[in-house]
């Protein structure tokens, strides 16, 4: 038996050879003809027409090529649907995307079809026979062909125009050049009727909508011409240039994407879209965008520098440090010396300075051996070696600086001087200072300013003072410089000069201010605090209440305005129509309509809610005017309902409550108050901050003006708005003879 299995086996082995080495002729030319005859096939199917809503030729490869399918006339997208107003991009955006998708579910259900298949198979060939082997063998395989089968459309075969469509475009392109564009248009539009997914049609009439100024009809007309031929990257240009010029941002980040797909290699087109994310503050992708650049271009170190800086303002600084570390790496004998000083830049601002200092090293030795470091790599040596306690060196460093000219290199001595301000080295960084106080031209201000402070923390007040005047001389509205100036005025026993300092200008009633200020510095709040301190100080009583009672008031009244409980907010007529554009787009110039439109569901609850509201509001409107027109009155449309915008005060004194120190202020003004006989102003300051400031007035402050408020009610001859501070009083001292004296007082003129 075993023989006969062997004899089998060699029998079936022997069957096998002869078969395999008779059929090598016969597997080729039938593979030459199926070739050949797949080849006519695949010509046939190009010399098609395209019309018939069959998929595009790269399909295969998953590319998706927008088409017009069978039964939808273009024109059907032009009319006026006021229910969309979704963009044409969003709508091809849309498009693309359900092709995709249903181009995913056909073949993961082609798949799944031809595993079971596939599993058939195997069942059938377990139970198959000898004979039946052999015969799949010489019959039912092919070898496979060693050439690639090639995809799309042959050379060659696109497709030919029918004359008539060829003569109908020819007719169309001379009415455009004569000028006759209504006779174009009623061409072209009878073009697209017969060969809907024919780009040029769409395009000339992009032309002829264009000189007749229908820049948006254009555009659109433009973006079906461009879906329909996505290679042609000149088209995407044009769009993505006319999207801009429209302020029509998303458009034209849409246009330019496509625009680099069609041509990957142009760097100039990678150059706007990296400009289109830095000025939508999209710093990720803008340096992204100029990494690739860089990566098209590697002589573009521009690109490089610009890509690393982006990286770091996008808060992804070590992304940014290895691009830069990568193009060291990748130069071991040359490099570009504005790369090696932003890296070290970027390692100094991340307070990394022994890395920076390794850097500038490595390319002393490397790339400057033998010759002399750039002055800028030398004076971020110098910060290096100051930030890491080696004084010494860095000032040695730093002493280049004297034998170089001021005016070329203004802003390495700034540099220098800066960094050692910062380490609190005054007395240095002075000196390269007043290197620059020297040189300087124009606008000195903040130089002034830097030199005033050293001069300060030098404890030399009389050169500070005169450098701080210098600044306000130059930077009027420095509130820091003033308030400075005005404390070592104090300092020196000069009064009256700091009084001059932040008192109001005289007649500044009538002071133009330029548009851009907020206001002026003499309405600033720790400028007016200053001064009340001042007129306290010296015991000025009326300068001080005029100073300070109209911000505490003022203040007072503020917080009274704030509700405590959030109260739900109104929406205005304006707002709900801004919402209900999210359904309903009036602007009848769209290309594309009838779609739902593409937004986040919370916008689209959001906007039908106030389609709603609309809806309601028209017909209580239409009800009050039938009611109007019922009785015999004029009817006046309410269509100005709106709230009136509220306007958020901001306090003058914004802590006024919550500051302690303000707490002894208010106390002082009403002291002074009452000092001055103004018993209500007084009442009234001491009752809102009672109110207001219950839970936030320590327990001595507050004892203090409710014994405050008992005496002004004692005093005055309607002590009413007092009362409540004279009970209080008798309530935490009820064996006091004084506070009942008091009350017993008070309530017999209040008359109770």
């Amino acid at each position: 038996m075993e023989e006969v299995e062997i004899g089998i086996s060699e029998l079936e082995e022997g069957l096998l050879a002869v078969s395999t080495k008779d059929n090598k002729k016969v597997d080729v030319e039938k593979e030459e003809e199926e070739e050949e005859q797949e080849g006519g096939e695949q010509q046939e199917e190009d010399e098609e027409d395209d019309d018939d809503g069959n998929e595009d030729d790269n399909e295969g490869e998953g590319e998706y090529m927008f088409r017009f399918k069978d039964g939808i006339n273009p024109f059907d997208f032009v009319e006026d649907n006021v229910d969309s107003g979704v963009q044409p991009y969003e709508q091809f955006e849309r498009l693309e995307y359900e092709a995709l998708a249903e181009k995913k579910r056909k073949l993961l259900a082609d798949s799944h079809c031809e595993g079971s298949m596939k599993k058939a198979r195997q069942e059938d060939t377990s139970g198959a026979s000898i004979d039946e082997i052999m015969e799949a063998m010489n019959f039912g395989v092919r070898r496979k062909s060693r050439k690639p089968k090639k995809r799309g459309r042959r050379k060659g075969s696109k497709n030919k125009l029918s004359p008539e469509i060829t003569r109908m475009l020819g007719d169309a392109t001379l009415h455009y050049a004569h000028g006759h564009y209504e006779e174009a248009i009623s061409t072209l539009h009878e073009v697209i009727r017969l060969a809907p997914n024919l780009p040029d049609p769409y395009h000339t009439l992009g032309l002829v909508h264009n000189r007749l100024g229908e820049d948006k009809k254009a555009s659109n007309f433009y973006m079906i011409a461009a879906h329909l031929t996505p290679k042609d990257s000149s088209l995407w240009r044009l769009l993505f240039t006319k999207s801009i010029e429209q302020g029509n941002i998303g458009q034209a980040s849409y246009c330019l994407s496509k625009a680099i797909m069609a041509d990957p290699k142009d760097v100039t087109l990678k150059l706007h879209r990296a400009s289109l994310h830095v000025e939508l503050g999209d710093y990720q992708k803008a340096a992204e965008s100029f990494d690739q650049i860089y990566q098209l271009s590697p002589e573009n170190i521009e690109a490089l520098k610009t890509g690393a800086k982006l990286y770091q303002k996008g808060g992804q600084l070590e992304h940014s440090i290895r691009i830069l570390e990568d193009y060291v790496k990748g130069h071991p004998s040359e490099a570009d010396t504005s790369v090696i000083d932003l890296l070290a830049s970027i390692f100094m601002e991340s307070n990394s300075y022994d890395k920076a200092l390794q850097l500038i090293e490595h390319a002393k030795l490397v790339y400057y051996s033998g010759k002399e470091l750039p002055l800028n790599l030398t004076i971020k040596e110098g910060i290096c070696h100051a930030n890491l306690k080696n004084m010494e060196k860095a000032e040695v460093l730093f002493s280049i600086l004297q034998r170089e000219s001021v005016n070329d290199h203004s802003h390495l001595i700034a540099e220098a001087a800066d960094s050692l301000m910062s380490l609190e080295h005054y007395d240095s960084a002075l000196k390269y200072y007043l290197m620059l106080e020297g040189s300087a031209k124009g606008d000195n201000g903040f130089l002034y300013l830097k030199i005033g402070r050293c001069y300060l923390f030098l404890k030399e007040r009389v050169q500070a003072i005169f450098f701080l005047y210098k600044v306000l001389q130059m930077l009027e509205d420095n509130i820091d410089a003033r308030l400075t100036l005005a404390s070592l005025l104090l300092e020196e026993a000069k009064e009256d000069d700091a009084i001059s300092l932040l008192a109001p200008p005289k007649n500044f009633d009538s002071i133009e201010l330029p548009p851009e200020k907020s206001k002026p510095w003499w309405l600033n709040e720790k400028v007016k605090l200053k001064l009340c301190t001042i007129y306290r100080d010296k015991a000025m009583v009326e300068e001080f209440v005029d100073a300070i009672f109209p911000l505490v008031r003022e203040s007072l009244y503020v917080e009274t305005l704030h509700p405590k409980v959030k109260v739900k907010k109104r929406l205005s007529r304006r707002v709900l129509f801004e919402r209900v554009k999210v359904l309903n787009d009036r602007e009848t110039e769209n290309v594309f309509r009838g779609f739902r439109p593409v937004a986040p569901s919370s916008d689209l609850s959001k906007a039908a809610r106030a389609k709603r509201l609309l809806q309601k509001k028209a017909t209580i409107r239409e009800k009050k005017k039938a009611e109007a027109l019922a009785s015999g009155a004029d009817w006046q449309s309410d269509d100005s309902d709106d709230d009136p915008p509220e306007v958020h005060r901001e306090p003058p004194l914004p802590n006024l409550l919550k500051d302690e120190e303000h707490h002894r202020l208010i106390i002082d003004l009403c002291k002074s108050l009452a000092s001055l006989q103004r018993y209500w102003e007084a009442l009234e300051i001491i009752n809102l901050t009672l109110r207001l400031a219950h839970s936030m007035l320590s327990v001595e402050k507050e004892e203090e003006l409710r014994s405050l408020g008992a005496q002004i009610a004692y005093n005055t001859t309607d002590p009413k708005h007092g009362f409540d501070c004279v009970r209080y009083i008798v309530q935490q001292h009820p064996y006091s003879l004084a506070a009942w004296n008091c009350y017993y007082k008070v309530i017999s003129r209040v008359g109770l």
